[in-house]
């Protein structure tokens, strides 16, 4: 089925190529003339809309049209209708892309604990992101349950097993000791060095079920803040310009 724009082009089309009148171009394709005649008047509003739009996504890149739209009408108080900004939020296209969800048949996972005080449970997560020369980086981020308080940033390109003992034994020093940190069945915390530095100091590693991370849902949390709110705001160069953000 011809939708009436592009029948409204095709109109057009014969018009202007094919030397037709507009009265018989608009039979033929079941356009009145009026609507052939008609153009759309800009308004200087739509493009104040459109300015909003492109500066809420820019400086909130996790914002879709819900957010913005509310943002709008609630905190700035334009009294702009829903449909005519989210027809201008997809004509700049500024739609997030929504990923499909994948189907997969798992067994239950076992509830999240809620620890009741400081340093009863740490959680820890690696993230990934790369510099504007596509170099690789990787980060380690330490987080408190109890409190959601970031405990720790540790930025390098690689960081094997010992680096996440020194990390830990650097928060240590200051904050004390952890009955139990949450971890993923990474190989970093899988491996011989870091069980058995675990045993040595009375910590226990509590490692969530393969494929469920929303058992470790505190670092996660805490890895989408860093991802929106730090890592996606920047370019960076170098390494030390990562250290020196994750440091401030």
């Amino acid at each position: 089925m011809v939708a009436p724009s592009q029948r409204k082009e095709m109109a057009r089309w014969a018009v202007k190529d094919k030397a037709v009148s507009i009265r018989r171009a608009c039979r033929l394709f079941a356009v009145s003339e009026r609507g052939y005649r008609y153009r759309a008047r800009l308004s200087a509003e739509n493009a104040r809309i459109a300015d909003w739009l492109i500066r809420l996504t820019h400086n909130q890149r996790n914002w879709g049209f819900g957010l913005c739209f509310l943002y709008l009408r609630n905190v700035k108080g334009f009294a702009w209708n829903h449909k005519r900004v989210y027809r201008i939020y997809r004509a700049l296209e500024l739609n997030l892309r929504i990923k499909p969800k994948k189907r997969l048949v798992r067994e239950k996972p076992q509830p999240l604990t809620q620890p009741q005080a400081i340093n009863e449970t740490w959680s820890m997560d690696f993230m990934h992101d790369s510099l504007s020369d596509r170099r690789s980086f990787r980060l380690l981020n330490v987080n408190d349950d109890f409190n959601r308080e970031g405990l720790g940033i540790e930025v390098d390109f690689s960081l094997p097993a010992e680096r996440v003992i020194r990390t830990l034994e650097q928060i240590i020093e200051w904050r004390g000791k952890p009955a139990v940190i949450r971890c993923d069945n990474g190989p970093e915390y899988v491996s011989a060095a870091l069980t058995a530095w675990a045993e040595r100091h009375g910590i226990h590693l509590a490692y969530i079920q393969p494929g469920k991370p929303q058992q470790n849902a505190y670092i996660e949390r805490y890895n989408r803040t860093v991802r929106y709110d730090w890592l996606s705001r920047y370019l960076f160069e170098t390494i030390e310009e990562v250290r020196d953000y994750a440091t401030r």
